[in-house]
């Protein structure tokens, strides 16, 4: 049976400044378009929840990637 993990980070484009993996409430999928929707709708919710001005000075983005695992 193969599963479908999210993985994400929440990152900053200034130098010196890197990238943090955070958790998500959902990390498995059956789909890989379940998680790839997701990562991208979660994505939205975390920069909105953040002020624009922080956002702005801390140039902040997220990034994910999904990846298939099989499970034994």
């Amino acid at each position: 049976m193969t599963k479908i993990f999210l993985f994400m980070w929440m990152c900053s484009a200034i130098p010196g400044n890197g990238c943090i993996k955070m958790s998500t409430p959902q990390s498995e999928f059956s789909e890989m378009y379940d998680c790839t929707l997701y990562g991208y709708t979660y994505s939205s919710v975390v920069i909105k929840s953040l002020s624009r001005k922080t956002v702005n000075e801390k140039e902040i983005f997220t990034k994910f990637t999904c990846q298939s695992q099989e499970i034994v």
